[in-house]
Formats: C-alpha cells, sequence, structure tokens
C-alpha cells in the first residue's frame, strides 16, 4: 500500500426533505451576502430555486443564471465581478459538477489581485491564496464535485481547459438529494453514470498494491453501476435507484479511493481536449477514450484489467483473454447505456485530431502520464487515432 494523506471536510446532508437546514448551515459559516449560481435554468423550472429562496428569509442574496456544461471563464469572471459588486460572502453552487467547478473558481477569483487565468494557466508565482466559502445543492450525481477540491474549467476562445484546486476548494457542505435525479434528461443520467465509472476505474485499472480495501470498495462500485445504471436510467424517479447512483458518484470522487493506491488520470486528460475541440459531453469523451487506452497500454493495466474481469464481468479464460473481454465488456456497458465510443460519431470534423491532441500534450509538456509515466505524446497520439 502507497503512502497517503486523507482529508476531506465537506458536510454531506443527504435525503429528501433536508433544505430546511439550510438557513442553520448558512448561519454556521457566518454567511450573511449570498450568491445563488446556477446553470441554463433547469431549477426554476422544477421548482427547486424557489424552495431555496423560501429557505433564504433574513439573509441578502442574488442570483447568477448561466454558468456551462462545461463552465466557461469568461462567463465566470462575470459571476466574480458581480460577487465583488454585491458584497458576497457565501456562494451557493445549485446544480451538476459544472456548476460546482464554477463556484470553486468564483470563490478563488474574488479575493484574487490579479489575471485568474494566469492562476489556471500555472503562470509562475501566480496562486489563490484564499476563497470564500461556498456550498452546494446538487442536481445531477456525475462529478463528485459536492465532495471534493477539484475542478475543471473551459476557455473556448483558446480551445482549452485548465484543472485547479486545494484544500481550499472544499464546498463546506453539500444537500445531495436523490428525488432531484428524477427531475433530469436520460442523457445527463447515462452521462453521469459514466463520469462515476470512470472516476472509479481512473484509481483501479492500473496496476496491484496491496490495498485490498481500496479495490473492494472500487469493485463496489462499479458493480453497483452496472447493476443500477439502465434501471435508473428508466426509471428515475425510483428512489433507492436514484440514491444509490449519488451515492456511488459522490463515493468515485471523495478523496477516497485514492488512498493508498497509483492512478491513472491519462483518459481524463486526453477526453478534455476532445471536448475542448469538439464540445462533446465530457462522460461521452471518457468513453471515448478509456477502451482504446486499456488496449494501447494492455500490457501495463493487463494483471488488474483481469481482476476486474473476473471480480465484475465474472469472466473466464486465460488472464489474457480476460482482461481483453474485460476490455470489450466495458465498452459494451456503456453503449447500453446510448453512450456512443468513437469521435466520428460525434463529429465528422475529426482529420487530424491525433495530431493536434499530441500537439497540445507537447505544448505543457506533459511527457510522462499515467500510473507508470508511460503515456507519452506519441502514445496520447495512438489512443486518439485508434478511437476515431
Amino acid at each position: 500500500m502507497l503512502n497517503f494523506e486523507y482529508y476531506n471536510p465537506t458536510r454531506i446532508v443527504f435525503g429528501k426533505d433536508q433544505l430546511n437546514r439550510l438557513p442553520e448551515l448558512l448561519k454556521e459559516f457566518k454567511a450573511k451576502r449570498i450568491l445563488i449560481a446556477y446553470g441554463q435554468g433547469s431549477i426554476v423550472r422544477s421548482g427547486l430555486y424557489q424552495k431555496i429562496v423560501d429557505q433564504l428569509e433574513g439573509f441578502h442574496h442574488v442570483s447568477f443564471q448561466g454558468i456551462e456544461a462545461n463552465p466557461e471563464f469568461t462567463t465566470l469572471i462575470k459571476a466574480r465581478d458581480l460577487c465583488r459588486t454585491e458584497s458576497i460572502d457565501f456562494v451557493l453552487a445549485v446544480g451538476g459538477g459544472s456548476v460546482i467547478d464554477g463556484v470553486k473558481f468564483i470563490s478563488g477569483a474574488v479575493p484574487y489581485n490579479g489575471d485568474p487565468w494566469e492562476v489556471l494557466d500555472k503562470k509562475e508565482g501566480c496562486n489563490f491564496t484564499e476563497a470564500i466559502p461556498f456550498g452546494t445543492v446538487l442536481t445531477l450525481p456525475a462529478t463528485g464535485s459536492e465532495a471534493n477540491s477539484g475542478a475543471v474549467i473551459n476557455r473556448s476562445e483558446f480551445e482549452q481547459k485548465r484543472v485547479m484546486g486545494g484544500p481550499m476548494f472544499f464546498p463546506k457542505f453539500s444537500f445531495c438529494d436523490p428525488t432531484q435525479v428524477a427531475t433530469l434528461p436520460k442523457r445527463q443520467l447515462a452521462n453521469g453514470i459514466v463520469d462515476a465509472y470512470m472516476h472509479t476505474v481512473e484509481q483501479y485499472l492500473t496496476y496491484p498494491s496491496g490495498n485490498l480495501l481500496q479495490e473492494r470498495q472500487a469493485e463496489a462500485i462499479l458493480a453497483t453501476l452496472i447493476e443500477i445504471g439502465p434501471k435508473v436510467i428508466e426509471n428515475p424517479s425510483d428512489y433507492t435507484l436514484a440514491s444509490n447512483l449519488m451515492w456511488c458518484a459522490t463515493h468515485a470522487l471523495n478523496g477516497n479511493l485514492r488512498c493508498g493506491v497509483p492512478t491513472d488520470w491519462a483518459t481524463h486528460m486526453i477526453g478534455h481536449e476532445l471536448t475542448a475541440f469538439y464540445g462533446i459531453d465530457h462522460a461521452r469523451t471518457l468513453a471515448i477514450i478509456a477502451p482504446r487506452l486499456y488496449e494501447a497500454m494492455f500490457n501495463d493495466k493487463k494483471e488488474k484489467l483481469a481482476q476486474y474481469g473476473k471480480r465484475i464481468w465474472n469472466l473466464s479464460g486465460s488472464e489474457d483473454e480476460i482482461a481483453l473481454k474485460a476490455i470489450e465488456a466495458t465498452e459494451e456497458f456503456f453503449q447500453s447505456l446510448g453512450i456512443d465510443t468513437h469521435i466520428s460519431d460525434y463529429t465528422e470534423n475529426h482529420a487530424g485530431v491525433e495530431t493536434r491532441v499530441r500537439e497540445v500534450f507537447e505544448e505543457r509538456g506533459w511527457t510522462a502520464m499515467g500510473e507508470r509515466q508511460a503515456i507519452d505524446p506519441s502514445k496520447v497520439e495512438e489512443i486518439v487515432a485508434a478511437a476515431i
């Protein structure tokens, strides 16, 4: 088992009919002037927005609508400016992972004296050193952003995505109400299932490290998502299905699975570029890249792929046969959710995409990725070419 340090201060308030606790928690963090940040308006149509406003009597609050599915830097700067104008001291993110990621950036950008893109671009000496507190009301189980300190921010005019995070960016609290799942379209539910699944395998399909507990916990999440995935898409109002999906998504990326194990994340890094180039949903880029990456890195991952095939898919045969069948089973699972698994399924403008992605990785100096640091830009090019 590898060395690790674990810290997660986020309070999870899980279950239905819990919003009456919002004033209590806001007062605990001495919030007086609150920004409600959300996406394109689905929370207004569902009635959730009004329920939240009803709980904010006695608090000064303003709203910011319009955080995109891939939160845009320029949009978030407008929210930062509103926070400054209104002297906001607490932000409430109401939505899925994109809204929550956007609010993490906003919370650091409000007190930052300078261009916050320099922080995202990792310019030397540029860092967020403080952040205003924030909480979340989760509407879409997928990214685990409600219980971690990481975020991904998009800047379309540069065709770039950037990651950020740190201990300051844990939500103070997160309301996780499984009844919200019933308000989601099938496409978002399918994306959420794949997102949670891929967060889990990025921390599991690496190489054995002797951390038996973490491996079994990862396998529990994967087996649960396979069991409930198609069912929850067809019947999202089933509270048992919805609550298990929401809790799986939180556990997939709350920091627990990474304890004492090697992690990969190369699939995410490559997938981010497909989103930046083509606007493909994040989860779908993962479904596109993952099977091809596992094939390209087969020898490095074979032992864990075989374990995964036996324990999750009940496969038999030689170790090589099981490992290969496990890759096929994973891709078929994604497809069973209605997720296409090739770049050409999403765009005809894919000529040369493998070269474009390789060049991005070379420009950023990303030359040693994956759990064994064995994925370089040329290997990335090979993986993307196979995914077309």
